[in-house]
């Protein structure tokens, strides 16, 4: 099945917009997206790379997905095989320049893999949603080589991030994909140049005149940075944190998506000249986020507040996968449908449920003043039914820390828990200085889930400013403060109707957490032609769209609204598309049929 967007691909040059929109150098950089070659192989053989490759495909799509063009037809890489990439390098004469670096970004390859040029290993990396960057300057010393990739994926063989994809998929479990499926691309950077840009607002809303943004910014040598953001500069060591003020600034919401430009030049310390080794340019959105109760009732439920006013959440979740890209969208207009959708429903909120999506989402998010609550990916072993699903059916709640717990939650590795806390630190590094990004949800239904309480605590020394979720779902920890049990309780409601335990509303009260419905609705509605395969799953299901928006305004009136009135503070409808034979999404899997106009958001 194919998407609008994926009919009008254009395999010569796919996703050509600029990856990284929060670190820019202008006309410094070059992509290698478009047609390489492939093959897959049985793991072990005997020469780090094929003599013969099975063909073609097109990068930054899966070989498992139609838009790759690789013709596998969906069967995805077993855990006993590579999968090889190779493609014909010629560096761009705009980036060979004198006394630069030249930098290979890799915005995403699942799982594993190593790099080569001509044969010599130029780096490896492990992850597969989280980019990363090798220098490939010697390497390319000639200007030209032979780029090679050998990646193995497990998938849910292996206890890496996998998020929903599983070799056997089903009901809510998704195909699985591998290899490169975000941006490769190539980068000609100063000797000293900006590694990243960290950016904190600090806003107090009793006193707007003290509003300021905290930037660090990261250098490959020390050097002076010279930060301008908006009208303001300051002057700063580069790794040193350093506050640029903007009294009375225009703060950032759904309402009024402002943010403000921001642009950063190093300077040699020791040059007098103040002589520029690089520059680049960013942008930053101003507000806070809170968990607090609401103003008229200083003893009542905890509520959201955005820039100290109360910030409705009523939200969707959203999967991110398409029937022809899979976790790849088929181009950035098919990313920003999704969100024009999300706000054309009448949604504050999404939440991106266990996957880290390319960066240009969150950047359009941010524009578009779209709210996000960002998942951890979830990893691990096997899981069990008595552990992720059980709980939805009747009340269960089991510990997760110790060597037998571990083993419970499909966490008896420890080299993946090592892995999960890599990865955690990873996402928030990638995600923090994004304005949309509103809320942390670490564990979710079980998956995967170990040690919450400490984790929790890593979290917010990671992130203080952001409320955290630490199971979204069930098998909540509690624990000895926000520190342990964060900041939001999370429930999911399916096949019943959603209700309030006045007793639990009085205990996350005490603790100071907002109560939400973190999952509730899943109502499968058939479209006949848009979908895939003979698999219907949902929750439950309805057989026109007419039934579907009664099941909603009903639920609204009946179910949410009163909720929301006894204090639940944000609520997330499963969810915004299909995905396979999950048919319980607003949308149709191609995005052609919208299920109902609207959802019925409360005014």
């Amino acid at each position: 099945m194919l998407t609008q967007w994926g009919r009008d691909l254009d395999p010569e040059d796919p996703w050509p917009e600029h990856p990284r929109p929060q670190l820019v150098r202008d006309g410094a950089w070059s992509t290698l997206n478009g047609w390489w070659d492939f093959a897959v192989r049985a793991t072990g053989a005997p020469a780090p790379a094929p003599e013969e490759y099975d063909g073609h495909i097109v990068v930054p799509f899966s070989p498992e997905t139609a838009l790759s063009r690789s013709g596998r037809d969906g069967r995805p890489l077993r855990p006993d095989e590579t999968l090889h990439y190779r493609r014909r390098v010629v560096v761009p004469q705009q980036l060979r320049r004198p006394d630069h670096r030249l930098l290979l970004h890799l915005g995403a390859v699942d799982q594993s893999c190593v790099v080569r040029v001509d044969g010599d290993e130029v780096g490896r990396h492990d992850g597969g949603f989280w980019p990363f960057t090798l220098d490939v300057t010697d390497a390319f010393v000639r200007g030209f080589g032979d780029l090679t990739l050998e990646v193995a994926d497990p998938t849910d063989t292996g206890p890496g991030a996998r998020g929903k994809q599983r070799l056997c998929p089903g009901e809510i479990w998704y195909p699985a994909q591998s290899g490169i499926w975000q941006t490769v691309w190539l980068e000609a950077v100063p000797q000293v140049h900006v590694v990243g840009i960290d950016l904190t607002p600090l806003v107090d809303p009793d006193d707007p005149a003290r509003t300021a943004v905290r930037v660090t910014v990261r250098s490959s040598a020390p050097a002076t940075a010279v930060v301008r953001v908006g009208e303001s500069t300051v002057r700063a060591r580069t790794g040193v944190p350093v506050d640029v003020p903007l009294p009375h600034a225009r703060l950032w919401s759904p309402a009024d998506p402002f943010c403000y430009d921001v642009l950063v030049h190093l300077e040699d310390p020791d040059d007098t000249d103040g002589r520029v080794l690089d520059e680049v340019r960013s942008y930053v959105g101003m507000r806070t986020i809170a968990v607090a109760p609401p103003p008229q009732d200083p003893d009542g439920a905890p509520v959201f507040w955005l820039n100290g006013r109360v910030q409705p959440m009523v939200g969707v979740l959203d999967q991110g996968y398409w029937p022809d890209g899979l976790l790849t969208p088929p181009s950035d207009e098919a990313l920003l449908h999704d969100l024009h959708a999300v706000r054309d429903l009448g949604f504050t909120m999404l939440r991106k449920h266990v996957k880290i999506e390319p960066l240009r989402f969150y950047h359009h998010c941010d524009r578009l003043g779209i709210l996000v609550w960002q998942d951890l990916v979830n990893g691990g072993g096997r899981y069990r039914s008595s552990v992720t699903q059980l709980p939805g059916l009747r009340p269960v709640r089991l510990a997760d820390r110790g060597p037998r717990r571990h083993a419970l939650f499909g966490r008896e590795d420890a080299a993946g828990r090592d892995a999960f806390e890599r990865d955690l630190e990873r996402t928030v590094a990638l995600l923090a200085s994004s304005p949309s990004v509103v809320v942390w949800v670490l564990f979710n239904e079980g998956w995967g889930q170990f040690d919450t309480r400490r984790l929790t605590g890593r979290l917010h020394d990671l992130d203080p400013t952001r409320p955290i979720v630490p199971a979204s779902g069930w098998h909540d920890q509690g624990g000895a403060g926000p520190a342990e049990y964060g900041h939001v309780r999370s429930l999911h409601v399916y096949g019943r109707p959603v209700r309030v335990n006045p007793r639990m509303l009085r205990t996350e009260r005490e603790r100071g957490r907002a109560l939400v419905i973190g999952e509730y609705g899943g109502h499968q509605l058939v479209v006949p032609g848009h979908h895939v395969g003979t698999e219907a799953f949902g929750y439950h299901a309805v057989t026109s769209p007419e039934e579907l928006a009664q099941t909603l305004a009903r639920a609204e009136r009946e179910e949410l609204g009163p909720a929301r009135e006894r204090g639940v503070a944000a609520t997330v409808y499963t969810q915004l598309t299909d995905v396979a034979g999950e048919l319980n999404g607003l949308l149709t899997w191609d995005r052609a049929v919208r299920k109902v106009e609207r959802y019925p958001v409360p005014r």
